[in-house]
């Protein structure tokens, strides 16, 4: 892949909202493949589509970019193979495995606008729309064809269609559903719902921070307020596993313990019933020549 169709790529990324790492190499000190201006992506499965470097560069590269998505902040990741000292404003990584040169390598995480669904057309929801619009939020009618990339639902039609719509997103796994309520009558809607209790306990009713608000505005902006609370990190509240069918999860290799993307399609072998993974063969024929000399005791 090209740098004009990976530019492209990431161009139909964005417009789907799908969250990604624009990888650009900056530095490659020889003997490497990779050269400055090569640029790949790393995808919220794991997959890496362009090219910045091969297979032992590429595994760094995965695991460094899942974390990048995860946290939402930029790293500037130095691969070495040899080990080497922390350094300022780098993310150091040692991995004996590659052939050569030392790789430097500009990861930026591109995150779609948080999606808020709302529930109603009142006063309370109209604001929801402004001021979300100036934190730069999606914030649009709530539907369950998109479920995948909605953030939170906020429920604000006044006593039209509260449980549907609430059981709709708690089963949707949606990680914020907020009902705009009075104490009691939010109290009475949660009883009738349909749901066990620890559902029912993800309902944020009154939804908002109690700032002492008045005008629909003020509500919306205690809303936006407590959601914004509710993110530990950009991604955070993004239920992010239901993007894709195979979340990938993480592993150390045993021969060279660098941290690999462990999925069904990542190189690995099973022994003794258990699955070991690997940043590339030669780690994985070094391993099952002889599995006992590289597992616990």
């Amino acid at each position: 892949m090209g740098t004009r169709a990976v530019h492209d790529r990431a161009e139909a990324l964005r417009a789907e909202g799908i969250p990604f790492v624009h990888a650009r190499v900056v530095l490659a000190e020889r003997p490497t493949s990779a050269k400055p201006g090569d640029e790949a992506l790393v995808l919220l499965d794991g997959t890496i589509e362009g090219f910045v470097g091969g297979q032992c560069a590429q595994s760094t590269l995965r695991a460094q970019g899942l974390a990048a998505i995860e946290s939402g902040a930029s790293i500037l990741l130095r691969i070495s193979p040899t080990a080497e000292p922390e350094q300022a404003g780098k993310t150091v990584v040692h991995n004996p495995c590659l052939s050569g040169g030392t790789l430097e390598i500009f990861m930026e995480p591109v995150l779609p606008a948080p999606v808020i669904g709302v529930v109603g057309d009142a006063p309370i929801a109209d604001a929801l729309a402004r001021v979300g619009a100036a934190l730069g939020y999606a914030v649009e009618p709530w539907s369950l064809e998109r479920m995948r990339t909605t953030d939170a639902v906020v429920v604000a039609s006044h006593g039209f269609d509260e449980e549907q719509a609430i059981v709709d997103a708690l089963t949707a796994g949606i990680p914020y559903v907020g009902l705009v309520a009075s104490p009691k009558r939010g109290k009475a809607v949660l009883e009738s719902l349909d749901v066990d209790e620890a559902l029912k306990a993800r309902v944020r009713t009154p939804a908002g921070l109690d700032i002492g608000a008045r005008t629909p505005e003020e509500i919306a902006l205690s809303i936006l307020a407590e959601i914004i609370g509710a993110r530990s990190a950009p991604t955070h509240i993004r239920s992010l596993p239901l993007l894709v069918d195979e979340p990938a999860a993480t592993a150390i290799d045993p021969i060279c313990k660098m941290t690999v993307v462990a999925r069904e399609s990542s190189l690995h072998a099973d022994v003794d019933g258990t699955r070991w993974y690997f940043c590339c063969p030669g780690c994985r024929t070094t391993f099952i020549a002889d599995p006992s000399a590289y597992q616990p005791a």
